[in-house]
C-alpha cells in the first residue's frame, strides 16, 4: 500500500513514522513535509490548501490512500477533490469538516444529537458578547467561531481580556465554563462504524501548573490511570456514535478522524469541542503505542470497510510527549535558530524526536521555523519511565531560548506509581 500524508507538522511526522513502520505499507510519501518526515518518507512540494495540486500529486504517485493531516485543507475541500479523482482519502469533506470549521455548527449538531456540552451563545456584535458574558459570569470562555490553529479560545476571569478577544473575531461563541479535567478521545469512522482510540490528556497552557496563555499543546500522555474505567464506552455511546449518526442524517456523512475534546465535570462528561482530524501532540503518544496496522485502519475507514477491521490495539505501558517550543511562543515565535542534539535524543531507547516547526537550511543544519518546534516522545513500561525518557531526550536538544514545561504527566505518573 502506498500512502501520501498531507501536511508538515508534528502530527504528520507521527503519522508518516507509524506508516513507515507498518508492514502493510510499501511506500510513504508526504507533502510538503519537514526534515523529520523526510527521514521516513519521500517529500514533494505542494500547496496543501490547493485541492487540485493535492489531487494531481496523488494521481501522479498512484497512491492507494491520501491522509490529510491539518484542518485547513479539510475545510477547503481537499478530501472531496481527491475522492472525486478516484483515490481513497482519509478525512472528511468540506461540509462535514465544518464540525471543526465552525464552533456554532458543532453546537447545533450536538443539540440535535443530544450530545452533552456546555451551554453557549453565538455572538456577532459586541453587545451580544457583553450580554453573554454577563449571563454566564466568570471564568469567561470565548471561542473564535472559525479556524484559529488551536489559539482561538480564551478562558479568563478578566472581562476586558474576554471582550478584547471577541473584538478580534468576526463571530464568537461564548460558553459556560466547564469544571473538571480535560481529556481527548479520538475515533476513526467511515460514517457508519465508529472505532475509538484510547484517551489522552494534553496540556494547553504554556507554563508549569497550567499557567500563562493557551497554546496548541505543550505535551501529552496516555493512558490515563485516573480516568473512569467506562470512559471510552460512555463517550462512544453518548457522544461519538450520536454525532456520526446526526451528520449522516443531515446528508453530510463524516468519514475520517473525529476528535472529541471532553471535560469530565461534576455533572458528567461534556464535549468542549470537536475537531475533524488527528490532534497534536496527542497523535504522537497514541501512535507510539499503537500495536496494530495504522495503514489498514485508515484505508478501511476511507473505503467504507471499517466494519471488517478489528478495533485498534495498543501496547501495554505508556507514552509521554514533551513539546520544545520556540522563544516568543505562543505570541511571535523566533525562527531560524539552529537545533542541535537531534540525533543524540532520537537515539535514546524508546524515544522519537517528532519534528513540527523545523526546516532544512542550505548549510545542512536543521533550524526552527514555527512555534512548537519538536515533540520529544517516549514509550515506557509506565508513565514514570516514559516521562524520564522523554525529558532525557529534551535535555539533549539544543534550541536557543526554547520553552519546555517540566510537569507533563507528572501528577498522573505519581498516581500511576501509587496504584
Amino acid at each position: 500500500m502506498k500512502i501520501l500524508v498531507i501536511g508538515s507538522g508534528g502530527r504528520e511526522h507521527a503519522l508518516a513514522l507509524a506508516m513507515a513502520r507498518d508492514p502493510s505499507v510499501t511506500q510513504v510519501h508526504a507533502a510538503p513535509g519537514n526534515p523529520g518526515i523526510g527521514a521516513v518518507a519521500t517529500l514533494h512540494p505542494v500547496d496543501i490548501d490547493d485541492r487540485t495540486q493535492v489531487a494531481s500529486l496523488a494521481e501522479s504517485l498512484a497512491v492507494d490512500l491520501v491522509v490529510v493531516g491539518p484542518e485547513a485543507p479539510l475545510v477547503a475541500g481537499v478530501a472531496d477533490v481527491v475522492r472525486a479523482a478516484g483515490i481513497a482519502c482519509f478525512g472528511p469533506g468540506a461540509a462535514a469538516a465544518q464540525i471543526e470549521g465552525s464552533k456554532w455548527f458543532a453546537k447545533d449538531v450536538m443539540a440535535s444529537a443530544g450530545v452533552p456540552t456546555a451551554m453557549a451563545h453565538v455572538c456577532d456584535t459586541e453587545e451580544q458578547v457583553v450580554a453573554a458574558l454577563d449571563a454566564f459570569g466568570a471564568p469567561y470562555v470565548v471561542k473564535d467561531d472559525g479556524l484559529a490553529a488551536g489559539k482561538g479560545v480564551v478562558v479568563t476571569r478578566d472581562r476586558e481580556v474576554a471582550l478584547e478577544h471577541a473584538r478580534g473575531c468576526r463571530r464568537v461563541v461564548v460558553e459556560e465554563h466547564l469544571d473538571g479535567p480535560e481529556v481527548s478521545l479520538f475515533a476513526v469512522t467511515d460514517g457508519q462504524t465508529v472505532l475509538p482510540l484510547q484517551p489522552v490528556q494534553d496540556f494547553k497552557r504554556i507554563g508549569d501548573g497550567d499557567t500563562g496563555p493557551n497554546t496548541g499543546g505543550m505535551g501529552a500522555y496516555t493512558p490515563l490511570p485516573w480516568a473512569p474505567a467506562d470512559l471510552v464506552a460512555d463517550v462512544h455511546e453518548r457522544v461519538l456514535v450520536p454525532t456520526v449518526r446526526e451528520m449522516e442524517r443531515r446528508g453530510v456523512p463524516f468519514t475520517g478522524l473525529l476528535y472529541a475534546g471532553l471535560a469530565l465535570t461534576s455533572r458528567g462528561v461534556r464535549v468542549i469541542e470537536f475537531n475533524a482530524r488527528f490532534g497534536d501532540p496527542e497523535t504522537q503518544v497514541l501512535l507510539a503505542l499503537l500495536d496494530s496496522s495504522l495503514g489498514t485502519l485508515l484505508h478501511s475507514a476511507a473505503t467504507g470497510r471499517l466494519h471488517e477491521v478489528a478495533p485498534p490495539r495498543f501496547s501495554p505501558g505508556a507514552a509521554v510527549a514533551v513539546v520544545v517550543a520556540a522563544q516568543g511562543y505562543p505570541g511571535t515565535p523566533r525562527a531560524g535558530d539552529v537545533i542541535g542534539g537531534l540525533d543524540a535524543a532520537d537515539a535514546l531507547e524508546g524515544v522519537d524526536v517528532i519534528h513540527a516547526g523545523t526546516t532544512s537550511a542550505d548549510d545542512g543544519s536543521v533550524r526552527s521555523s514555527g512555534g512548537r518546534v519538536l515533540a520529544v516522545t517516549a514509550r515506557g513500561t509506565d508513565l514514570a519511565q516514559a516521562r524520564e525518557r522523554a525529558y532525557a531526550g529534551v535535555a539533549l536538544v539544543d534550541l536557543p531560548g526554547s520553552q519546555v514545561r517540566t510537569d507533563i504527566a507528572l501528577r498522573a505518573a505519581e498516581q500511576d506509581g501509587a496504584g
